[in-house]
This record gives structure tokens, C-alpha cells and sequence, in this order.
């Protein structure tokens, strides 16, 4: 196998002119008989008997090329990109076979190359970043959600239902007298949590188990099923059953329970206003360094292949699906459950794939102007995280992660370091939208 040429044809496109030798090729085409000999019926022959040769004669002299070329193709095309110099983005495209037979394979392919770009500016790129604080409330709230996690619950029989308890319902709902879709069902309510029609939970109060009723609410406006939005409904309800939530003390021996940190009260409200102030840094933080690569993005010019931004769409899609994938959900019906149309959808993830692909080439730049490199001890440092991650030996970790691979991602995020060292930070002009930041890199 040999690169014979390489020119470059346009901004981003190589062609390379590639022959395979005839050694080589009659190799592929002999591994291709013996693999396929035993398949071929040939008369006068037992099946695999068939010599090479008659079976060309009989089927034709090029039965086994396409085949042949066909398992030699991948490691003829990765050796002639290696020895061309060039990085592609893309499969070779517009292949043209000028020759194939007993001299051997030559052809002509284009290649679609990683794009040269400029970074415009990385250094003094301005992005607000908020200030984080936590309150008494936010605290509270969260001892509230451990106390709930700690409930214990008790049947009740001997009073009626009231806030606070968990009902067990049937309810079957009508609009105008006609039921409809997702109306009729079984569930456990808890009274007062608001998870149900405005109205709905109050209703059930006063009510002893074994009581049928009518529960009458009136659709929110912007409720998600168009048909039922700011539209009267009757829901014909039985009460099955009663449970009481017992939420647990707030005192010194609820503290020791709920951490291992903390001996008091105090101690754990302290633990947790360090925590939720930890939690909400990490967030500015990150909301920063996107806005930043946003920024970042916009100081790209060059000229992009579209296959680029194309193949990391498809990668954002198919991770999208299978995060979704993992909660029981398929794509088709997050979209109709969001009421988001598929061509949205694929819009969103392009325009994603866009600033994400921007981002990694102008981050590439920026490490080779900036002379940066991943040293032994950085890839072995990440390897230990990743280990760690997942719960497996730094060994394992590496028949997972190839170091090549590893090594940008560290680069890269070094650049990043560099941009957010150099970056000026500005006040927030809306907290409410500062963390909304397109997702720019990965």
C-alpha cells in the first residue's frame, strides 16, 4: 500500500491518489476464497474443494475483488491520511477505482481535513459571573426534605382525611360529562403537596375512607393537554384509604441520624449552609466558564466543515436519547410530551454542535499558541479520576480511554484555564438568566 499523490483541491479537501500492490491484493483476494470456498457450489467439485481459479472462471475473474478491496480498504486509507500528513474530519468521499486486478488497486479519493482557523481574541473576554449566598429559608428547606426522607407512615382509620396525609384514590374524570384520555386512575396523594388540579386536594379533605364524591376543579390555562386548558372538570373520586406522615424531631438526635459530621442542631444546620454554598459556587462557576465559551466561539474565523458540525449533531442526539433512554423514555415520546417538534429538535442540537465544534478548534488553537501539553503525570492523574468514576482499576481505565484521546481533553482544558485566567469578570444584568448559557463544549 502506498500514497502515490496529495493535493490540496479546495479550503478543506485533499485528494489523495492511493494504489495497493499486487502482492497485496492477491493476498486480500486468496483470505477472501478461503473465507467464502466453502459457500460456493462449483459442479464436479465437493463443496470447498473448488480450486481459486475455476471459481473465477466460472463466476468471473473478479468474483472475489470488491470483497478483497473491501477488507483492505480501512488500513489502506488510515496508512495514506498517516502519510499524507493531513487529519480527517469526514470518511473519504467521491472514491473513483481507476484500476483493480491482477496489478493490483489504483484509486483516487477525497478527503475533508480538520479546518485551519484564527481565534480573533481569547484573552479579556468579558462574562458576568454571579455572587452566591445562602439564606436561613434555603437551609431550613433543606432539613425540611431530610425530616421527609425520615417520615415514618402510619395507617389511619379513625378520622377523616387532612392536610398532610396520603390519600388513596380512585378517580375517574369527565369534561362536560365526557371522560377523557389520562382521566381515570389509581394514586396516592399526598394532601397539601400541590401535585395535583389546584382545588383537587382540598377537596378530599373532611372525607372518611369508603366516602365516593365529586371533586369539582377547572383546568390551568397553561396546562399542557391544549384540549383541557381553563376548562371545568368533575372528577367522581373514592377514598380506599388513609396514611399520616410522622415527620421525625428537630432536635440534637435528628442531627447524629441524618450526618456523620454533625453532633447538634447547629452542626448540621452549619454542614449544610457549607454545602449548599459549595453546590452554588459550582454552578456560577460553570455558568461563567459557558459564557465565556460562547463568547469564545464568536472569536472563531475560518472557514468549518459542515460535515463537522453535522457529526457532532448526530453524537449530541444519540447521547440525548440515551440519557433519556436510561429513565424508560424514548425520544419520540419526550418530544410529544414536551410538545417540541422533531425538526426543532434536530435545530437545537445543530445549533449546539456548532458552537460546541467552534469551541474545541478555537480551544486546539489557543494550546498551540500557547505551547500547551499534557505531561505523563497529568494523563496518569486522569486517569486515577476516571478510575474512580467508574469504580474500576487505572488498568481497566485505559483499555477504555485511549491516551491520545485523554491528552486533548486535557489540553483543551488547560486552554480553557488560560481564557478564564485572563477573562474580565463583569456583574450579573439578570441573575435569573445568567446561567443559561448554551452548552459549548464537552
Amino acid at each position: 500500500m502506498s500514497l502515490k499523490s496529495s493535493k490540496k483541491i479546495e479550503t478543506n479537501t485533499y485528494e489523495l491518489e492511493v494504489s495497493i500492490s499486487a502482492e497485496d491484493f492477491a493476498a486480500a483476494v486468496m483470505r477472501v476464497y478461503n473465507k467464502k470456498k466453502n459457500s460456493i457450489l462449483v459442479p464436479g467439485f465437493r463443496k470447498g474443494k473448488a480450486p481459486k481459479h475455476v471459481i473465477e472462471t466460472m463466476y468471473g475473474k473478479g468474483v472475489f475483488y470488491d470483497d478483497a478491496l473491501e477488507s483492505i480498504y480501512p488500513q489502506t486509507v488510515d496508512a495514506a491520511i498517516k502519510e499524507a500528513g493531513i487529519e480527517a474530519v469526514d470518511n473519504p468521499h467521491d472514491v473513483e477505482i481507476k484500476e483493480i486486478g491482477d496489478n493490483g488497486v489504483e484509486m483516487t479519493m477525497k478527503i475533508t481535513v480538520k479546518p485551519q482557523i484564527e481565534v480573533k481574541q481569547y484573552k479579556g473576554l468579558e462574562a458576568a459571573k454571579r455572587t452566591v449566598s445562602v439564606s436561613e429559608e434555603e437551609v431550613n428547606a433543606q432539613i425540611e426534605r431530610m425530616r421527609e426522607r425520615g417520615a415514618t407512615i402510619t395507617e389511619i382509620t379513625d378520622r377523616p382525611a387532612k392536610l398532610g396525609d396520603i390519600a388513596a384514590i380512585d378517580y375517574d374524570g369527565s369534561v362536560d360529562g365526557v371522560p377523557f384520555e389520562g382521566g381515570k386512575g389509581s394514586h396516592d396523594l399526598e394532601l397539601g403537596s400541590g401535585s395535583f388540579i389546584p382545588g383537587f386536594e382540598d377537596q378530599v379533605v373532611g372525607h372518611s375512607i369508603g366516602d365516593e364524591f365529586d371533586v369539582n376543579v377547572t383546568f390551568p390555562e397553561e396546562y399542557h393537554a391544549e384540549e383541557l386548558s381553563g376548562k371545568p372538570a368533575v372528577f367522581r373520586c373514592v377514598l380506599n384509604g388513609l396514611k399520616e406522615k410522622t415527620l421525625p424531631e428537630l432536635d440534637d438526635e435528628f442531627a447524629k441520624d441524618v450526618s456523620e459530621d454533625a453532633d447538634t442542631i447547629d452542626d448540621l444546620k452549619k454542614n449544610i449552609e457549607a454545602d449548599l454554598l459549595k453546590d452554588k459556587q459550582s454552578h456560577a462557576d460553570a455558568d461563567f466558564e459557558q459564557a465565556l465559551l460562547v463568547s469564545l466561539a464568536d472569536q472563531v474565523e475560518g472557514e468549518i466543515p459542515e460535515c463537522m458540525f453535522e457529526q457532532k449533531a448526530e453524537e449530541n442526539k444519540e447521547s440525548f436519547s440515551r440519557r433519556i433512554g436510561q429513565q424508560g423514555i424514548k425520544l419520540d415520546m419526550y418530544l410529544m410530551y414536551m410538545g417540541i417538534e422533531q425538526s426543532q429538535f434536530d435545530s437545537d442540537m445543530y445549533d449546539q454542535a456548532v458552537q460546541q465544534v467552534k469551541v474545541r478548534l478555537a480551544l486546539e488553537k489557543i494550546a498551540e499558541i500557547e505551547k500547551i501539553e499534557a505531561t505523563d503525570e497529568d494523563l496518569e492523574a486522569e486517569y486515577a479520576k476516571l478510575a474512580e468514576m467508574y469504580g474500576v482499576s487505572a488498568d481497566a481505565v485505559k483499555g477504555f480511554f485511549a491516551a491520545d484521546s485523554i491528552r486533548s481533553d486535557i489540553v483543551c482544558e488547560k486552554a480553557i484555564n488560560v481564557v478564564k485566567d485572563a477573562a474580565v469578570i463583569t456583574e450579573p444584568k439578570d441573575e435569573d438568566t445568567n446561567g443559561e448559557a448554551a452548552q459549548a463544549a464537552e
